[in-house]
């Protein structure tokens, strides 16, 4: 149910609207706040007696959460919106609903006359879901977008369908107002959880075999509840099981904080992966996005990180074209991700969006120099990625089991603490083991390896080692 490709449609049973409990089909798009708001979204239609399912063709419901951190990521969902008038018109009954950031941003825009929208939302409101939906049903359509202080969905427990990895929300909002960012007008301010909570969540998470939590917020590392900090919050969650591997997104780097870094030092089964967004190499272009913090400064935190966590994984966000960036501020840009070597970057071209204070300051480097500087950056990036992984041959990684490979239903992958993702031949493993893999082959975004058994003695040859000459 997550960012699906645009499909052949298929023929609708009309009979079968009014046969058992009414469904509700979700589909999430961006970022992981969207996946597990989706699923606080699933449990508040549950609880009024809603079924999740994965096929469209069968819904009462269609929710679209969305993303507003990008134009193209508006874009699809437009695109998508006209693909879902097809079962508008095969379905009278059906209801179509706009969730999330961009829900909250174009707001009444989106139930113009005409529009195959009937509910729009934001990140706030999702408790309003049912009693909107009941109002469409009877052509009246329905808008909540009003920001929260307080909503943390704290007594709602998420429905969670499948898997042994949770994502798990622990603070909503963002007081950084970085000026290319729409997250503080989409998603509002800062507020926690209570620490007790998520802790109670992690707990029963445990008692039905999760074996990876992601602790979640926009900023997590400025989460405050109850005079505890995100370094306290993360020793009490890692207390809860050890055979739960703990990971957290994302991080600023003005509040990575020593005690942070000392916590993940301490505790085993606080994953050894960081991402640091640093978005540019340049302090002039890092004031202008208000990043708060300066090269020296996210070097100095890096620094820190490998003498408290060595062989820790980073990786970090990288803008291409910001307002009035230059070629010596893209040159510092590529000079911070060699110094650095990433394990992984997410790279984008800049996209002006409204409201933010980079709008104002207009839209002045080129596309085609934009596309330019972003493909010397992937390049950059994509030789370090490498050169990291080759470093891992004939190392032992201890890896979770988390399902087949998408490209060979015989190989089965897994993620190493540092968040790695390792391709084996498949023998007896199931989905959450922990399996040790001796790494023989590596590219730039994955290791591949073979099982070994509790005497450390391969499991299998791989036929590619195999025919190899001894």
């Amino acid at each position: 149910m997550t960012n699906p490709e645009m499909i052949a449609l298929p023929v609708i049973d009309m009979q079968a609207e009014t046969a058992g409990p009414r469904k509700v089909y979700v589909e999430t798009y961006g970022c992981q706040m969207n996946e597990a708001d989706s699923e606080i979204v699933l449990s508040v239609m549950n609880s009024t007696g809603y079924e999740p399912t994965g096929d469209i063709a069968a819904a009462d419901v269609i929710f679209l959460n969305t993303c507003s951190i990008r134009d193209n990521a508006e874009q699809r969902i437009h695109g998508r919106l006209t693909n879902i008038s097809y079962y508008k018109k095969q379905k009278p009954g059906l209801v179509v609903g706009l969730l999330g950031c961009m829900a909250e941003r174009l707001r009444k825009q989106l139930l113009q006359e005409g529009s195959v929208v009937d509910v729009v939302v934001g990140p706030d409101q999702y408790r309003s879901l049912p009693d909107l939906v009941d109002e469409a049903r009877t052509g009246t359509k329905g808008l909540a977008v009003k920001l929260s202080r307080v909503e943390t969905y704290d007594d709602i427990t998420p429905l969670r369908t499948e898997g042994i990895s949770a994502w798990l929300s622990v603070m909503r909002g963002c007081d950084k107002f970085c000026t290319f960012c729409v997250v503080p007008f989409t998603r509002g301010r800062e507020r926690s959880r209570a620490l007790e909570s998520i802790v109670r969540e992690v707990e029963e998470l445990a008692g039905h075999n999760f074996r990876e939590i992601t602790l979640l917020g926009q900023n997590v590392n400025s989460y405050r509840s109850d005079g505890n900090d995100f370094a306290d919050l993360l020793a009490a969650v890692a207390a809860v099981d050890p055979a739960i591997r703990i990971r957290y997104t994302t991080s600023h780097p003005q509040d990575m904080s020593d005690k942070l870094i000392e916590t993940m030092a301490a505790w085993k089964n606080i994953c050894n992966y960081i991402h640091l967004p640093v978005q540019s190499g340049s302090n002039r272009v890092l004031k202008l996005m208000n990043r708060t913090y300066t090269v020296e400064h996210y070097l100095e935190r890096v620094g820190r990180i490998q003498e408290l966590i060595p062989g820790a994984s980073l990786s970090t966000d990288i803008i291409a074209g910001f307002p009035t960036e230059t070629e010596d501020d893209h040159k510092r840009t590529l000079e911070l991700i060699a110094r650095v070597a990433y394990d992984g970057a997410y790279m984008f071209k800049y996209s002006p969006r409204e409201n933010t204070k980079a709008w104002a300051m207009g839209d002045d480097v080129p596309e085609e120099v934009k596309g330019r500087r972003l493909a010397e950056i992937i390049d950059v990036q994509r030789e370090i990625a490498n050169r990291n992984n080759q470093r891992h041959l004939g190392t032992i990684e201890e890896i979770l089991v988390d399902g087949p490979s998408k490209r060979d239903e015989r190989e089965w992958k897994g993620r190493t603490d540092t968040n790695k993702v390792v391709v084996f031949t498949r023998s007896d493993q199931q989905i959450g083991d922990y399996l040790p893999v001796k790494i023989h082959k590596a590219t730039a975004a994955t290791l591949y390896g073979t099982p070994l058994d509790s005497e450390g003695r391969p499991l299998y040859i791989p036929l590619e080692m195999a025919a190899q000459p001894a």
